[in-house]
């Protein structure tokens, strides 16, 4: 195990989030400032285009040229800057390439014409309980290529994960669980194998519990690198609906006929429906509050939801829905569009 640390850890990196300060300043809330919302005097000094560290994560680089896989929400903003720190303290601008809003992962570029170290990518369809796991990052933002061993303890893990600098929840699904330590500062770094083989993104921990940490599959990171050498994009397939998986609770509180699938409610906003324009769906002729009961025969519920339906799917493939729609059940069949 010594040795597939000495040999992984150079390729760990830490991802510095600045912002220049007058861009700041406009997102701070009112109590940082004082009376009649003049700004207290330590503010006045610091000059507007100065860069102010925000925070920080971890990531690791999969390609000789500076390919780095990380967290979505450790760069979630686009407005900031993003600087990759490699294991030996030399500092790069990073570029991101991607974000992937249902994966959680970001893909960003060192910029750099040299070669670095890299991390072999595993497969994350062939873990096993009880396998060996090891994680490193920059713990707490402070101590860089910290590491920490444990086992795989579960697999296909559902958790609500919370961001407080974007102020938004997101639901994690198919997450690999471990007991090795992942603390804040953490997320983006590697999951490694006994082979020390990227098997997953360290993405999460639970507050107020012990030796439960959270790591997203290394394979959907493999499909967002290959889409982005095919693309230049990523290409989710998509329906194009906003939708709720019914269970028996939502059936008795809400008086609907089925306790299961997927129905079509809208955003609370003026004029939306729940169904995108111009998407596969609203081609198809959904409609708010019609319920997607089964795909290709198969029943759509709390562990099999639409989202794992489509996404084990192609842009272009041709789905088989059996959908109740104003009290009639019928069949249809839908192409899976890109979504934007």
């Amino acid at each position: 195990m010594i040795n597939v640390i000495k040999k992984t850890t150079p390729a760990v990196v830490s991802i510095v989030i600045s912002k220049l300060f007058y861009k700041l300043r406009q997102e701070l809330p009112f109590d940082l400032f004082g009376p009649f919302g003049l700004p207290f005097p330590f503010l006045e000094k610091i000059p507007p285009k100065k860069k102010i560290r925000i925070g920080g994560g971890s990531g690791f680089i999969v390609s000789s040229d500076g390919i780095v896989l990380s967290n979505r929400h450790v760069v979630i903003d686009p407005q900031s800057d993003y600087t990759v720190v490699t294991s030996d303290g030399q500092e790069y601008k990073a570029k991101v390439l991607a974000r992937d809003s249902i994966y959680d992962i970001a893909v960003l570029k060192i910029d750099s014409k040299k070669k670095f170290s890299t991390i072999k990518l595993g497969d994350s369809s062939k873990l096993q309980l009880g396998q060996t796991t090891i994680a490193i990052g920059n713990a707490l933002g402070e101590f860089q290529n910290t590491v920490s061993t444990g086992i795989v303890s579960g697999l296909s893990r559902y958790i609500t994960a919370h961001d407080a600098m974007a102020k938004q929840s997101q639901r994690l699904r198919g997450l690999i669980q471990t007991d090795a330590a992942i603390n804040p500062g953490n997320s983006g770094g590697p999951l490694l194998d006994i082979e020390g083989k990227a098997i997953g993104i360290n993405a999460a921990m639970v507050f107020g519990a012990e030796n439960i940490g959270f790591a997203l599959p290394v394979n959907h990171a493999k499909k967002d690198l290959a889409d982005l050498k095919k693309y230049g994009k990523l290409r989710h397939p998509t329906l194009g609906i906003r939708h709720i998986i019914l269970n028996e609770e939502l059936k008795e509180t809400h008086k609907l006929p089925h306790a299961y699938g997927a129905m079509i409610i809208p955003e609370p906003m003026p004029g939306d429906t729940g169904v995108v324009k111009g998407s596969p769906a609203a081609k198809a002729g959904l409609k708010e509050k019609d319920i997607l009961l089964e795909c290709d025969g198969k029943k759509i519920n709390e562990k099999n939801t639409l989202e794992e339906i489509i996404e084990k799917h192609q842009v272009g493939d041709v789905l088989n829905f059996k959908v109740y729609s104003r009290g009639k059940t019928k069949t249809m069949n839908i192409t899976l569009g890109v979504r934007g």
